[in-house]
């Protein structure tokens, strides 16, 4: 297969971006202005991604960033997907989760740890048309997330999966799904096994969530009933899956801290426009100092949060240890996030208020950013059990 339309080359330093990403950067942020601009306030009213749009994206090669050329992807850096994902939250934090779980967390798990002839059939379709889910957490397994009670119970040729998993995010449009289940609950955690699983093999995905933020963006239950799996569909080694699940949540982390850094830019950016526009007293409200002090202090934490989320992405391309970084990254931006939507809402005043302006959204989406891919309490747990290990 031909590289996309997104071809990318090698991975940038933090503070010098490769041509490749700058072109990347300027053609996602334009891809968001103009095909997904026009879309987010009735996306968010209707609780869906447009297909249209989500076909768009896999044209332009935002669906497969790190896949490689010979399987369709854009063959990018890490970098190059933690851009992306930025960019695209500036404008919609659902459309930009879509793009991230799919790349950071899906993708990832699979062509990491998948067989060659695992990669040659799914990263093909999971780059060109097919959506992907990464499916472990359960109604017991949240935080908790090796509490897992999904069995896969081995027949001979294939596992038998039967269970539920909640929360599962871009589960309503996803036909292939990655699955943890535990093939031995006497092991514990060391029994867990992560299987590649199709739709059409008796997956049912039932209740969708009505959710606070990010509405458009699909989170579900799914129901494995006796649903039969091959074992070449194991995805690496039985028993390995607790291991592959913490490595790509790691990464993903990076993710969501680029969500929520472009979600805290994009509400700066509506709001600051806003405020040299709105005018008081016969003066712009951008002109007044107490003003000007609220914008100058948004805009520090957002550079910082980016800083911490480009340093994470760096590192974890030079090979060197990243978790607690990236758990900064996540952790931070996420309150940052949080802090610039509410700062922004309230500088739009009564407009920021109303659902047509919408900033209010951002406002809404902000808030799982603390919740998913690890709590605000996990990453402080993480943080402080690596940073205090140094100082034994």
């Amino acid at each position: 297969m031909s590289a996309s339309p997104l071809a990318c080359s090698s991975p940038s330093s933090l503070y010098n971006f490769t041509e490749e990403e700058l072109m990347l950067k300027d053609t996602v942020s334009r891809f968001a202005r103009d095909l997904v601009l026009p879309k987010v306030q009735q996306m968010d009213e209707q609780e869906a991604i447009d297909k249209e749009l989500i076909d768009a994206m896999f044209t332009n090669g935002l669906m497969g960033l790190e896949t490689p050329a010979d399987l369709g992807g854009a063959e990018c850096s890490f970098t190059s997907a933690v851009i992306a994902i930025e960019e695209l939250a500036k404008i919609d934090p659902s459309v930009s989760a879509l793009c991230d779980i799919h790349n950071t967390v899906t993708n990832t798990v699979i062509r990491k740890f998948g067989n060659d002839a695992l990669k040659a059939k799914y990263l093909p379709r999971l780059a060109t048309d097919t959506i992907g889910s990464f499916c472990i957490s359960e109604s017991g397994a949240g935080s908790d997330a090796f509490a897992l009670q999904t069995k896969a119970d081995d027949k001979g040729d294939h596992y038998v999966l039967n269970g539920n998993k909640m929360w599962i995010s871009n589960s309503g449009e996803s036909e292939i799904f990655v699955i943890f289940a535990n093939v031995d609950p006497s092991k514990g955690y060391k029994g867990i096994t992560a299987f590649v699983v199709e739709k059409d093999w008796g997956i049912e995905v039932a209740k969708k969530e009505k959710k606070l933020g990010i509405r458009a963006s699909s989170t579900c239950v799914l129901n494995l009933d006796n649903v039969k799996v091959p074992k070449e569909n194991v995805l690496g080694t039985v028993g390995q899956g607790y291991k592959y699940a913490i490595d790509s949540l790691n990464e993903g982390r990076i993710g969501i801290a680029a969500q929520m850094l472009g979600l805290a830019q994009g509400a700066f950016d509506l709001a600051a426009t806003y405020a040299h526009e709105r005018q008081q007293f016969g003066k712009p409200i951008a002109s007044f100092q107490a003003m000007q002090h609220q914008f100058a202090q948004v805009a520090v934490d957002i550079e910082s949060a980016r800083l911490l989320t480009y340093n994470a992405a760096r590192l974890k391309e030079e090979g060197q240890p990243f978790v607690m970084q990236a758990a900064m990254a996540k952790l931070y931006a996420s309150q940052v996030a949080e802090r610039a939507a509410s700062k922004a809402v309230e500088w739009c005043g009564g407009n920021g208020f109303t659902r047509e302006f919408g900033v209010e959204k951002f406002y809404r989406d902000a808030k799982i950013g603390a919740i998913y891919e690890g709590t605000s309490n996990i990453q402080l747990e993480t943080i402080s059990k690596i940073l205090l290990a140094q100082y034994k």
